[in-house]
């Protein structure tokens, strides 16, 4: 969805999405970042569920099931503030880890 912006060279985005990456992994209702077209594109690799542009990052995540919605945005906003101060931040929440027993039949197969 993105490629590294104008005002940053391609190192520079890159280390910032791996930053950004890293601390919304560590959010509690953050199941994963989410696979899709929400990517930073760099050469040899991407960075999925970050895209990083010029006053803008655009995050996209798997929640857990259980946490208000608004709740994992607010921790996601929050991680990338204390990463990327001064970027505005739009969340997306692509999905929702259910928790394992919605996901097997009772009998087990």
């Amino acid at each position: 969805m993105s490629q590294p912006s104008r005002g940053r060279d391609t190192a520079q985005a890159g280390l910032l999405a791996d930053r950004i990456a890293a601390a919304v992994a560590g959010c509690p209702a953050v199941a994963a970042l989410a696979d899709g077209p929400v990517a930073t594109y760099l050469p040899g690799r991407t960075v999925p569920g970050v895209a990083v542009r010029d006053n803008l990052v655009v995050v996209a995540v798997v929640a857990r099931h259980g946490p208000p919605l608004a709740e994992a945005a607010g921790q996601v906003r929050a991680a990338v503030g204390g990463v990327a101060p001064g970027l505005a931040v739009d969340v997306r929440i692509d999905d929702i880890q259910l928790p394992d027993a919605y996901g097997r039949r009772q009998d087990g197969a």
